[in-house]
């Protein structure tokens, strides 16, 4: 944000800046930010890739003491992205209207967060993964009263960050590793506890700060 506040976190702050975010347009941003500003190279490999529509649940619990965002760690059977740190969230399907609906619904389906709880205040830029995947961060207010019941076919662990941290770029690493088809690619980390945030996660979060807080 560029209009020297102080910084408070809130889910009424977050609303707010979810609703006034800085920077190019959605649709034109998705470049400029997160692991993408880092790996200028791979771009043109990125938007000739056929991908798949998807969208993840970027979402801050309405506590007035520690607003926190809701993490989950998927279970070391499924076939992509096994045993990391992520968001709720999947393939936006065909019978759902909105990459809203398909957060939600994957909200549900995994962690059984309800939808009554769910109030959705905004969207990030597209992050466009490598893994075949072109995916909405969606961001939402997660509102007092709910349960989770984590689906143990998908995930192992689901847990919470405070905002705080998380918007903290003194908690922002950067590391790099070559893949299996042999590009080299820089990514951002922030370790929490025993819980290693990197990847799309950790990009999609570095997109959030540089979107909102920074």
């Amino acid at each position: 944000m560029n209009d020297h506040s102080p910084m408070v976190f809130s889910a009424e702050d977050f609303r707010h800046r979810a609703q006034h975010q800085s920077g190019a347009p959605l649709m034109q941003a998705w470049r400029d930010h997160g692991d993408h500003a880092l790996n200028a190279d791979l771009m043109p490999i990125l938007e000739t890739m056929p991908l798949k529509d998807a969208a993840v649940l970027v979402s801050v619990v309405n506590d007035a003491h520690v607003p926190r965002v809701i993490l989950t760690q998927r279970t070391d059977k499924l076939r992509k992205h096994s045993g990391q740190i992520a968001f709720p969230g999947g393939g936006i399907d065909a019978e759902d209207d909105s990459p809203e609906a398909a957060a939600i619904r994957e909200a549900g389906e995994e962690i059984g967060l309800e939808p009554r709880f769910i109030e959705p205040v905004g969207r990030l830029p597209h992050y466009l993964a490598a893994t075949g995947f072109r995916i909405t961060p969606v961001l939402a207010i997660v509102h007092a009263g709910f349960t989770l019941t984590p689906n143990p076919d998908e995930v192992a662990e689901v847990f919470d960050v405070p905002l705080s941290f998380l918007m903290d770029p003194a908690n922002h690493q950067t590391g790099s590793k070559q893949f299996r088809d042999g590009l080299q690619r820089h990514f951002y980390e922030m370790p929490y506890g025993e819980h290693h945030i990197w990847g799309i996660t950790a990009g999609i979060l570095r997109t959030l700060y540089e979107r909102l807080y920074s």
